[in-house]
């Protein structure tokens, strides 16, 4: 396979699927990118699951540019989301966009990466992170290709990959990248821009849309009380408004999560069988989260599995 055929083959997004860019269908109902601080645009996502109409633009997506190079902090859910993200960047710089950091592997997050493979960036991710392609590639594959109508072919891993702290510099700014144990999902990395001082937490944080929960919930709880613990003011969540004050837009999910862990623990312990917990466990949530009823009953379904072992 030549290097233009494999990069093209990056996250498995089929090229002949989007060959005529008249034919590639438009990303629906998207606000265009914030700039929630100098140099650091956010473009939020829709508050819905997939869609072929929304083409899975349903994640916030970010790109920060440095005095060099452009960074992307999650390239989209879809080729078409993607390009969008991609025509915006261009709107606003004509500096390189050199790095491609995918904050975990849910297909919202990374599956417009191919809009980027012109530019030739880094592609950045979680050392955890080509495992977990490996194990759910094809799920998402099937999964995208049969609501969006053109899906991937393969899912290949990024070409660096994070164990721990790295930092990327985009001339005289900073990004710190850090790779956590198992939370939100198998391979989560966060973002600090140093320049603008905002956490860019991924799906660690989600902010009015419920959370969803497909790593460890032990961990994600873990996970957050370290985070709140930076000295920052401001973060750009996975879900939700484009900046959100920090720490304390990390309650709600602090909240939640230890309910679901506390709730789901009594379910256990009471001898309630997991066909039942999901309909009793965590429900005085509803109601404070959009999109509540499409997944709490998952969470409690994940935390159970993984509680009912302790």
């Amino acid at each position: 396979m030549t290097e233009s055929l494999s990069r093209r083959r990056l996250l498995g997004v089929a090229a002949g699927a989007w060959a005529v860019a008249s034919l590639r269908p438009a990303v629906a109902q998207t606000p265009p990118p914030v700039e929630v601080a100098p140099g650091l645009f956010v473009r939020r996502g829709i508050d819905q699951d997939v869609t072929k109409a929304n083409q899975d633009a349903i994640a916030n997506l970010a790109f920060i540019v440095g005095s060099d190079a452009v960074a992307v902090i999650d390239p989209g859910g879809s080729r078409a989301d993607g390009e969008s993200l991609r025509r915006a960047i261009v709107a606003k710089t004509d500096l390189p966009v050199r790095w491609v950091v995918m904050t975990h592997g849910h297909p919202d997050h990374l599956f417009g990466a191919e809009a980027f493979l012109a530019d030739k960036p880094v592609f950045v991710g979680h050392a955890r992170l080509p495992e977990m392609l490996a194990a759910r590639g094809e799920f998402y594959r099937q999964g995208l290709e049969r609501i969006l109508g053109a899906g991937p072919e393969a899912i290949e891993p990024p070409g660096k990959l994070i164990d721990g702290k790295a930092e990327i510099d985009l001339g005289g700014r900073l990004l710190e990248l850090t790779a956590h144990p198992q939370a939100h999902s198998d391979a989560d990395l966060s973002v600090i821009d140093r320049g603008a001082q905002v956490l860019l937490a991924g799906d660690l944080l989600f902010v009015e849309r419920v959370p969803s929960l497909d790593g460890n919930l032990k961990g994600w709880i873990a996970v957050l009380d370290d985070l709140v613990k930076l000295p920052l003011e401001h973060a750009v969540p996975g879900h939700g408004p484009p900046l959100v004050a920090w720490p304390t837009s990390a309650k709600p999910l602090q909240r939640y999560l230890a309910n679901l862990r506390d709730e789901t623990r009594r379910a256990i312990a009471k001898g309630v069988p997991l066909e039942k917990a999901v309909d009793t466990v965590g429900r005085g949530e509803r109601g404070k989260w959009k999109l509540f009823d499409d997944y709490q009953g998952h969470n409690v379904t994940e935390a159970y599995r993984e509680l009912e072992w302790e």
